[in-house]
């Protein structure tokens, strides 16, 4: 058997700071979607798509069965979603505002006086 060598957290730090950096290096959608598919398997892939779509349905205050009606995304999965939009880093919350700036029309409804309607960091 293989023995797995454990980074430090230090090294951790640096790899998923080198992982950041890359995404950031990459221009338009399709580099993106490139990168991820050879970055992810198919199941990481779906597991992150899930999580996404149901932003904007959280977002705009819709209930978690609803959103499991439509999108067939576990509730489980929703609420770990929901939860890291009022507790987590901001990372879901910020990418959402952005593209309800920009004009997607899947976050055209979430938008309220500049920022989320569902937003319950002022």
């Amino acid at each position: 058997m293989k023995r797995r060598y454990v980074q430090p957290e230090a090294d951790a730090a640096v790899a998923f700071g080198g992982l950041c950096d890359a995404l950031c290096a990459l221009q338009g959608r399709g580099e993106v979607a490139a990168f991820l598919r050879d970055l992810c398997t198919p199941a990481e892939l779906e597991a992150m798509s899930d999580r996404w779509r149901v932003v904007a349905p959280l977002t705009a205050g819709i209930a978690y069965r609803s959103i499991h009606d439509q999108s067939g995304v576990s509730a489980t999965t929703i609420g770990r979603v929901a939860r890291c939009l009022n507790e987590g880093e901001g990372g879901y919350r910020l990418a959402a505002q952005r593209l309800a700036e920009a004009g997607d029309p899947a976050f055209s409804q979430v938008l309220k006086d500049g920022r989320l309607a569902n937003d319950e960091r002022h």
